[in-house]
């Protein structure tokens, strides 16, 4: 995506004004800035909670929205018309054009159709907003392993199925913004969540390779891991704040943003809630080395003498990619061998 346009805005004399996104490369006056108008998104479930915020934020902004919902219970049993007509219709009433999708993400059938969905009707896809889920808790020693797939297939494989014909139409169109929900309870970790978390983790990795190719065809991937109070994180979660702080109005934004033409960064997990924008990010060590042909082959003894320096986060890197860590790995033998030849 170009982050220069034509001005959006009637009213606006682009010989004076200071707007952004206006060929006259200025600030804001006119309004155009983070102007979503002419831009078609799809969100999946946009029926309630987070999902629905998300789609009357894109709408608000001039966005054409998709609103996806198969309106299951928070377990993902059954469906429902209603959630997704509901904000559908919410959004034309405000003035904004959408439509209602209740096809499942679960499936690479439900994907492939969901994306042409769009396409048939508005003729196209530029943002595409990975929402949809469901929970089940349970200890790990209480889990039916039998049952997994049945959240695995909706966080993870939805991301999937929805994300990959999404992203063959924004290659082809050479622009595009796709965005992730993951979780911090994937991240960092919460009593009980063992699947969920593990499909909020597989979410990351998808995100950390898909970056790696995406942005050459002018695409943009990133996620959000939102904190808000809905019906899926129960009142418990956040029963520190009142309502009005930890709504899914205080995330919306955010989506918004990386939706946008404006959007550049690529590939970021950024902690949304309660008034926080936050950077979530993976780090390396400066660790423990042992030279493995001038000191020997590492030993388990060598890991439980150094434990500390192995843990000490002092002068971390962030390596780019998978690469990127590996030649901090050579480099460290490369540069012994060199030190130990050249006294």
């Amino acid at each position: 995506m170009t982050s220069t346009r034509a001005c959006t805005n009637a009213q606006c004399d682009c010989a004076n004004c200071t707007c952004e996104s206006c060929e006259c490369q200025g600030s804001n006056s006119c309004g155009c800035y983070l102007n979503l108008k002419g831009r078609i998104a799809v969100v999946t479930g946009a029926g309630a909670g987070l999902g629905r915020s998300y789609a009357l934020e894109l709408a608000a902004r001039g966005a054409t929205v998709l609103v996806n919902d198969i309106g299951a219970a928070l377990d993902g049993a059954g469906t429902n018309n209603s959630p997704a007509q509901l904000v559908a219709r919410e959004i034309v009433a405000r003035g904004g054009t959408a439509v209602a999708n209740t096809t499942s993400v679960a499936t690479p059938e439900g994907g492939e159709a969901i994306i042409q969905h769009a396409i048939d009707e508005f003729g196209g896809v530029d943002i595409l907003v990975n929402n949809a889920g469901n929970m089940r808790l349970s200890s790990f020693a209480k889990l039916d392993v039998r049952t997994i797939h049945e959240l695995l297939d909706v966080h993870l494989g939805g991301a999937f199925y929805v994300t990959h014909p999404a992203y063959a139409h924004m290659m082809q169109q050479e622009r595009g913004r796709i965005v992730f929900t993951t979780s911090g309870l994937g991240i960092f970790g919460i009593y009980g969540a063992d699947v969920y978390a593990a499909a909020k983790g597989g979410i990351d990795g998808l995100l950390s390779a898909l970056r790696l190719e995406c942005e050459r065809w002018g695409v943009k991937a990133n996620a959000v891991a939102p904190m808000a109070r809905t019906r899926m994180s129960g009142d418990d979660l956040y029963a520190e704040l009142p309502n009005e702080a930890v709504g899914p109005e205080h995330v919306a934004p955010v989506v918004m943003y990386l939706s946008s033409d404006e959007c550049s960064v690529n590939g970021e997990i950024w902690s949304v809630g309660a008034g926080s924008v936050a950077r979530v990010f993976t780090a390396r060590t400066g660790g423990y080395y042992k030279h493995p042909t001038r000191e020997g082959v590492l030993s388990a003894n060598d890991v439980a003498a150094h434990l500390r320096e192995i843990m000490d986060m002092t002068g971390y890197s962030e390596p780019e990619n998978w690469p990127a860590e590996w030649k901090l790995v050579a480099d460290l033998y490369q540069n012994s061998t060199s030190i130990t030849q050249n006294p």
